[in-house]
């Protein structure tokens, strides 16, 4: 474990559909609320709201919230490029970028959550948490994308199981 880079982390996926429709999935309140959160609001960055189908800019803020958690992640948008590329504070000042990226018929999807603190807390709940729960809702995008399954529990009864 000496050699376990604990400050990042990537994972990637591929999917078939089309860039603009993983892109939407992304900075897209409603398309967000199908494969990954519960409720998300996204502002401009003078404070209105973001419309559920309007992408987020550059600058926005988000509040999210995700079934059978009784949590919100704040965070803001440090840049959507309104195409293949976005980036945004998350766990904290911990930034995560997300490329897009045509490959043989399919859209690579490689997410880099970075800036991990070093602490045992953030060691365990960001680095291996984190990458455990991008992993899941990764799977869930292609799923939703390619055949609209699912696959998040939504049950709050039902804790402790690998898909919430």
């Amino acid at each position: 474990m000496e050699n376990f880079n604990w400050t990042e982390f990537t994972k990637r996926i591929i999917i078939k559909s089309e860039l603009a429709l993983v892109y939407n999935a992304w900075t897209r309140t409603e398309e967000l609320e199908k494969w990954f959160l519960s409720k998300a609001v996204f502002t401009y960055p003078d404070n209105t709201k973001i419309p559920s189908l309007t992408n987020v800019v550059s600058g926005s803020k988000y509040e999210w919230n995700w079934f059978t958690q009784n949590y919100f992640e704040q965070g803001k948008v440090l840049e959507a490029n309104g195409s293949d590329f976005l980036e945004f504070t998350f766990a904290g000042n911990c930034k995560v970028q997300v490329k897009l990226k045509k490959e043989n018929g399919y859209i690579l999807v490689e997410l880099t959550q970075n800036e991990i603190p070093l602490d045992d807390n953030s060691k365990e709940n960001i680095r291996l948490g984190c990458a455990f729960g991008w992993t899941f809702y990764l799977i869930n995008l292609k799923s939703i994308l390619e055949g609209g399954i699912d696959l998040r529990n939504k049950d709050t009864e039902l804790v402790g199981v690998v898909n919430n």
